[in-house]
């Protein structure tokens, strides 16, 4: 599957009923999943190949928003940012 169909998959999906409703998670894991995890979606965001391309920007930042409180809620978030200073520099 190409880029521009994954893209279209990815739309069509987003744009079903039922997908704006707001769902309460209660999740229990563990702080490494929580880092793999954040680490994953901002690459994904970031990274041209990926079908998350095909979200929104508006989406987008409603992700990394909970990316955001997933690392606050488990006390990563000065952590996540020292990692940020020495990959970035």
């Amino acid at each position: 599957m190409d880029q521009k169909e994954l893209v279209r998959v990815y739309e069509t999906l987003l744009i079903t009923p039922g997908m704006n409703d707001v769902v309460k998670l209660d999740l229990k894991i563990s702080r490494k999943l929580v880092l793999l995890l954040s680490q994953v979606v901002e690459k994904g965001i970031r990274v041209e190949d990926t079908g998350l391309n095909a979200v929104d920007k508006e989406a987008a930042k409603e992700l990394q928003l909970v990316v955001g409180d997933c690392l606050a809620k488990a006390g990563l978030t000065g952590l996540m940012g020292k990692l940020k200073e020495m990959t970035s520099g």
